[in-house]
């Protein structure tokens, strides 16, 4: 996963966590994006950050550095 395939519209199943940047992974899982969770890219900003996610009915903003740690499917 690139984050240029990171489009509005497109969906995204979790499956886990690159190693390191333990501060990103924690606030990750603490807003519920947890591996096997699937989301929804509601919107990408002009520049490209952030990027807003709609994960389990709600809508949380992420930026490239803590979404490049993700390690995703396309659904």
């Amino acid at each position: 996963m690139s984050l240029e395939t990171l489009t509005a519209g497109t969906h995204w199943k979790v499956l886990g966590y690159q190693k390191g940047e333990a501060d990103y992974r924690k606030r990750l899982l603490a807003l519920g994006v947890t591996p096997g969770v699937q989301f929804t890219v509601s919107r990408v900003a002009p520049l490209g950050d952030p990027i807003e996610l709609r994960v389990r009915g709600s809508a949380i903003s992420v930026r490239k550095n803590e979404a490049k740690i993700m390690i995703l499917e396309q659904c």
